[in-house]
């Protein structure tokens, strides 16, 4: 069985939701290969032991190296906790994630009520069935 690769990111105002999900979903991201960006990662290394790629910090770049991952087909799923309500100064890197996720069909949860969703179908972590990419 391989291991499914997941992007966990999360907005200053809701990386304690993020980590709040994962420590929830802790069976399920043991056996998901994870990269974060830089401060998210270290917060879930920290709370949950979980092993993670840590990126470059969202504003630095690290956004933009997830958005790399998924155009060269390395990401399966972005699990993005974004704050609607407080601008950041990287929203085009933001705009820019979550375009290639609809440009390369790459499943993507904004909030924990579609992350929850995700990672509860029998599809999630199965073998059976990867995500068809468009031939561009």
């Amino acid at each position: 069985m391989s291991r499914k690769k997941i992007a966990l990111v999360a907005h200053d105002h809701k990386k304690q939701e993020l980590l709040s999900w994962v420590n929830n979903h802790l069976d399920i991201m043991k056996q998901c290969d994870i990269v974060a960006t830089g401060t998210t990662g270290g917060l879930i290394v920290q709370h949950t032991g979980l092993p993670v790629t840590r990126l470059k910090s969202g504003p630095l770049g690290g956004d933009q190296q997830i958005g790399a991952l998924i155009a060269e087909e390395q990401l399966d799923t972005l699990f993005f906790f974004w704050d609607p309500m407080n601008a950041a100064p990287h929203d085009p890197d933001v705009k820019a994630l979550l375009r290639l996720c609809s440009v390369w069909n790459v499943s993507v949860a904004c909030n924990v009520a579609t992350a929850d969703l995700l990672v509860s179908s029998p599809h999630f972590l199965s073998d059976d069935y990867r995500a068809v990419r468009p031939q561009y």
